[in-house]
């Protein structure tokens, strides 16, 4: 196992701007700013450096931006193609690991700790996103290596743009000696000047300051405080998991470890089965193709559908026709690292005829959907899932994020 964590903060550089950059040729090299209705009352959404280096900052209004650089072009914003780029971007990310936290359109976390080893370190999975965006999209991005979210941020900011920051846990303490505390991430100018009243202006002096005097001034918030001057964030990289498309509906699930286990393979099957079909019925949709994915250790990943005769949103149903999938695709002897189900060809507001409503129970899904609904996800659950893993740590393909 690897003596401390890997993490990624990858940063897209002037995302909005360097995207209508790269759309439109003839506004490369020049100052714009991305907006609303460039002839309305709107404000700059983003900024090319050639604009930011006259001044010209996000959340700006247009005539501040114009009276600071009277050549800026202002291009109206197009949502659309920032998220289909932002999707394709957390694409590669997947390649590199399973544990990507999206923090913004044009941010994310990536932990590589038990993957980059397949790629060579931490760096040169980095330096290979890199080159794969400027190569697939013609935009840069600048990125920071770091033992946890907090320096990664950190680092990620230190040398932009297209840069490429690697903070070793050795590094550590001479950092936050020359870092104001201002530079990170959470720390915003009223707690800045509290702080430096206190006398405390870098991140350092925040570490050395009584973790109780912090307490006494900030409240619950001085114990965060003090984890921000010594480094510290022991916090996950967070997978997000946001509501698929009505094209299909699934789940996948990183498992904790590597397992070659049939036993606990089909456990998380049937889990990812049942999450299925509850969003399904949620939702109002049955679907008649059932999918699986299978990753396995070394990350190669394979997958198989196939077609019901009537469509579903029972979710044993959908873990029947798994289970058989996974049977016909599983490699004996490989270890599993990633399971996904999901089902697709969709019908909306078709009622479920199952052995369970044949026998005059038919409100028993909408009885114990409604209780995980007040209770929590799977509080009335299968037997068999008793001994229950955590939900879907990767996020579904149909996954679109929303505009910041």
């Amino acid at each position: 196992m690897p003596d401390h964590r890997s993490v990624l903060h990858v940063d897209m550089d002037a995302f909005f701007a360097s995207v209508e950059q790269q759309t439109y040729p003839f506004l490369r090299g020049r100052p714009i700013g991305v907006c609303g209705d460039p002839e309305g009352r709107t404000v700059v959404a983003a900024a090319s450096y050639e604009a930011k280096r006259r001044g010209v900052k996000t959340a700006m209004t247009v005539p501040e931006a114009r009276r600071l650089c009277p050549e800026i072009i202002l291009v109206p914003g197009d949502p659309a193609k920032y998220v289909d780029t932002s999707v394709r971007i957390l694409a590669i990310y997947t390649r590199y690991t399973d544990l990507v936290e999206v923090f913004s359109i044009d941010e994310a976390f990536l932990d590589v700790t038990n993957s980059a080893h397949l790629h060579g370190g931490a760096e040169p999975v980095a330096r290979a996103i890199k080159r794969e965006i400027r190569a697939r999209f013609g935009i840069t991005c600048s990125v920071g290596v770091a033992p946890n979210k907090l320096l990664a941020k950190l680092a990620g900011e230190l040398d932009k743009p297209d840069g490429l920051t690697v903070i070793l846990p050795e590094d550590v303490p001479a950092l936050l000696e020359r870092t104001p505390v201002e530079k990170i991430c959470g720390i915003g100018p009223k707690t800045k000047e509290k702080l430096n009243r206190l006398g405390v202006r870098t991140c350092a002096e925040l570490g050395r300051y009584p973790e109780k005097n912090l307490r006494i001034v900030f409240g619950i918030n001085g114990i965060a405080l003090h984890n921000i001057g010594v480094g510290r964030d022991d916090s996950p990289v967070q997978p997000c998991h946001h509501e698929p498309g009505t094209k299909s509906m699934g789940h996948s699930f990183t498992l904790e470890r590597d397992t070659r286990d049939r036993a606990e393979i089909k456990r998380h099957l049937l889990q990812l089965s049942e999450q299925v079909g509850r969003r399904l019925r949620r939702e109002r949709y049955a679907g008649r193709t059932i999918a699986i994915v299978i990753r396995y250790e070394d990350f190669e990943t394979v997958g198989r559908q196939r077609s019901l005769r009537n469509p579903t949103g029972d979710g044993h149903r959908v873990y029947a026709a798994a289970l058989k999938l996974f049977d016909e695709l599983y490699r004996e002897g490989r270890a599993v690292r990633l399971l996904g189900v999901s089902v697709s060809n969709l019908v909306r507001d078709l009622a479920q005829l199952t052995l369970v409503e044949d026998r005059g129970d038919g409100g028993l899904f909408a009885a114990a959907d409604a209780l995980n609904d007040r209770f929590g996800e799977f509080s009335v659950a299968r037997a068999r899932l008793s001994e229950r893993r955590p939900g879907p740590r990767v996020i579904p393909p149909s996954w679109r994020p929303r505009r910041e």
